[in-house]
């Protein structure tokens, strides 16, 4: 019996420069360092990606058709990238030991290839795998004059297909048009994001954050799935108009072709509107939101954290320092914490129906 044809994200995350770092290095530390490394990758990715496995020093993974929004897998990329590096940092500030292998960390780095197409699972030496034109096409991805054309070693090389496929602006984004051929497949264009530029505009970003201890408001809700799952429902319009209690319509504006700084959502409830505007954004750490639900602003940080069984939600509202606001904030410090109760119980049974509401990721 044949195996039906699926269509979705085909994504591989590898990690650049190994092959001479592990020429240079000593192999037991070596391997250490990777096996370290490709944990931080997996765990990165594999909330919203499923995993289809470990290829030496990639991990290859894929989203079926309709799971994943363009916003989202950035976010996935981004983070997987961002959280690469640091780990690199931390491996590199917490080890005394002066080997090849611990002096060397810091010339590795990561590099993703993002396609949309077609695939079959087969059964290859016991054992589940992705076959098809287009899983030969992502994998031939890897081999390619990015490094030498542009000088990037860390980047994501979406294709066009892809793009499309999950509706993000390469233009807006700021992504470099690039093409690569290859016998057989022909012409494949695609865009290069600049993830390494990435990591430098994190450190320099200046954080909007409530603290805790800090706000005039604190909430804490737990949720039976992991974080990046939970990110993706309270910050996609169309999930969250599935569980925002009394929301008749969100529409949201990404000015830089994505979620993020300067994101402004705007929920309706009947015919009041309420304009919610993005002023922090790390995924899948915390998000910062600013909203004048009775006329004073609130900054609120949603802060996400795992836990053995799924994410805690921490909500820490602090008010304009306004005459107005101390007006008004007794009445609405009445109302809030029941409305968000009753929106993350809605969540929460969405969740259920999804079919997501476990920790640990299918697949």
């Amino acid at each position: 019996m044949l195996a039906p044809t699926e269509r979705g994200c085909l994504v591989i995350a590898d990690i650049t420069g190994y092959t001479e770092y592990l020429a240079g290095s000593e192999l037991e530390h070596a391997q250490d360092v990777l096996a370290d490394l490709m944990r931080t990758v997996v765990a990165a990715i594999r909330p919203v990606l499923r995993l289809a496995k470990l290829e030496g020093d990639a991990a290859f993974a894929h989203a079926p058709q309709g799971t994943i929004e363009g916003p989202m897998l950035l976010d996935v990329v981004e983070g997987c990238y961002l959280g690469f590096r640091k780990r690199l940092r931390d491996i590199a500030h917490a080890t005394t030991c002066q080997c090849n292998a611990c002096r060397r960390i810091p010339m590795l780095n990561l590099k993703f290839f993002v396609h949309d197409g077609e695939f079959v699972r087969a059964r290859i030496a016991g054992r589940e795998e992705l076959a098809g034109s287009d899983v030969i096409l992502v994998h031939r991805l890897l081999k390619n004059t990015v490094a030498e054309r542009l000088g990037l070693s860390g980047y994501a090389l979406f294709t066009e297909a892809c793009l499309q496929a999950v509706g993000l602006d390469a233009v807006a984004l700021g992504m470099q048009e690039h093409a690569e051929t290859y016998e057989h497949i022909g012409e494949v264009r695609a865009f290069v994001h600049n993830l390494a530029r990435r990591w430098e505009e994190e450190q320099a970003r200046r954080r909007i954050y409530v603290a805790p201890g800090k706000g005039d408001l604190e909430l804490v809700f737990d949720l039976p799935a992991p974080p990046a799952v939970v990110w993706d429902y309270l910050t996609s319009p169309a999930k969250r108009l599935r569980f925002q209690v009394g929301a008749t319509r969100i529409d949201q504006t990404n000015p830089a072709g994505r979620r993020g700084p300067g994101t402004t959502t705007h929920c309706a409830h009947g015919e009041e509107v309420i304009v919610e505007e993005v002023l922090d954004w790390r995924p899948f750490d915390y998000f910062t939101t600013r909203f004048a639900p009775m006329g004073f602003a609130i900054d609120e940080t949603a802060e996400f954290a795992a836990t053995d069984r799924g994410t805690r939600v921490t909500l820490r509202a602090k008010i304009a320092r306004t005459k107005k606001a101390r007006e008004m904030w007794p009445t609405l410090r009445e109302m809030y914490p029941a409305m968000m109760r009753e929106v993350f119980a809605h969540l929460a049974a969405v969740l259920a129906d999804d079919g997501v509401g476990d920790a640990t990721h299918r697949g």
